[in-house]
């Protein structure tokens, strides 16, 4: 079968053996996979996600003296079974899934080899237990979503958010425009946005940010404080032992850029008592200023990944339509067309989820 592979930072479309479902596996034609910022960086930066993954894990994320097959934000079509499998979901039926394989030594599926490809190929192996059936009414494009979703769904929970907080969302790539889409359909709000990009502005007032700062232009924190501003008592912050009570309601920032110095730049920025949850991933090593933490009594929380209750969860509020997040597509590409839609993805603000689609160009 066709597949797109990596080696040495490059990116080719090549013939692979089509994997074979083990036991508790199923077989799925790919109908449509998301192209993930992380994709693009363990591209460029594959040595540094290793050393990263090995220092807080004991493990290297990617095995790069062969080729790895991207992607983990899939929805596929069931072709077969391998033995030992219940078979509840009908052959021919959709399926969306957490990108893992439960093997005695698990396989994260978008980061191995072709012996357990990711989705940008034309067939790919699922673990049984993790399969989702797509109901119908939801579309292949938003089912692909629901990957990036849960991982902001992980984020707005990690903030331990409510609908009294007050949203800054710092950078509104994919992950910050779809934690955009999440505070919006938890009646969290009013949600501020910032982006250097006028396009990323534009998507993210789409997808429900209520005020959008140019932060060349103005601070993204002074706008959070004054939507935060209020004199009722009632829906004040809670006060923090040195500054004490401030005609403030609750905040909750989002870094989702992963640029070193940002996490500083909230720290300097938030109000006292704020939560600011990372969700943007630097490679490189940062620094910030713990006295202003301290001083302030701000949390920071880091937020990865999903449990498989949360992506479960996840999937049912896309199908039931609670998220309004179709403007986050903007784009589909063949095999063939990948390496070209990295490249659109490095520097190109028009673009923010562009599909894979296996079967265009074949």
């Amino acid at each position: 079968m066709r597949a797109v592979v990596m080696q040495d930072s490059q990116l080719r479309v090549d013939e692979i053996a089509e994997p074979v479902p083990g036991p508790g596996e199923v077989l799925v034609d790919v109908l449509a996979c998301g192209i993930c910022g992380t994709d693009l960086h363990c591209c460029a930066h594959g040595p540094e996600f290793n050393e990263a993954t090995r220092g807080a894990a004991g493990v290297e994320l990617m095995d790069l003296g062969q080729p790895v097959v991207f992607g983990h934000e899939f929805v596929g079509r069931v072709v077969s079974y391998g033995p030992d499998t219940q078979q509840n979901v009908a052959v021919g039926a959709r399926v969306v899934a957490m990108p893992i394989l439960l093997r005695e030594q698990p396989v994260m599926l978008g980061f191995a080899g072709t012996d357990a490809p990711g989705a940008y190929a034309e067939r790919m192996v699922l673990s049984e237990p993790l399969l989702i059936e797509v109901p119908d009414h939801v579309s292949t494009e938003i089912a692909a979503l629901t990957e990036p979703l849960a991982v902001a769904y992980r984020s707005v929970a990690r903030g331990d958010t409510t609908p009294g907080d007050v949203a800054l969302v710092v950078g509104c790539g994919p992950i910050g425009l779809a934690v955009i889409a999440v505070l919006k359909a938890k009646g969290i709000g009013p949600i501020v946005a910032s982006d250097f990009s006028p396009e990323r502005r534009k998507l993210a007032e789409r997808l429900g940010a209520d005020i959008v700062v140019d932060p060349a232009e103005g601070s993204p924190f002074e706008q959070l404080m004054a939507a935060a501003a209020t004199d009722d008592p009632a829906e004040m912050a809670p006060p923090t032992a040195v500054m004490g009570q401030l005609p403030l309601r609750p905040t909750v920032i989002f870094e989702c850029v992963g640029v070193p110095g940002l996490i500083q730049q909230c720290i300097a920025g938030a109000a006292p008592g704020a939560r600011i949850v990372v969700a943007g991933i630097a490679m490189g090593e940062d620094s910030f200023v713990p006295g202003h933490g301290i001083l302030k009594e701000l949390s920071i929380r880091f937020s990865l990944y999903y449990s498989p209750e949360q992506f479960a969860e996840t999937f049912a509020h896309l199908a039931a339509g609670d998220f309004d997040v179709e403007a986050l597509i903007t784009g589909t590409v063949g095999l063939d067309g990948v390496a070209d839609a990295f490249d659109r993805l490095k520097d190109n603000p028009h673009d923010a989820k562009i599909l894979l689609n296996p079967t265009i160009g074949s």
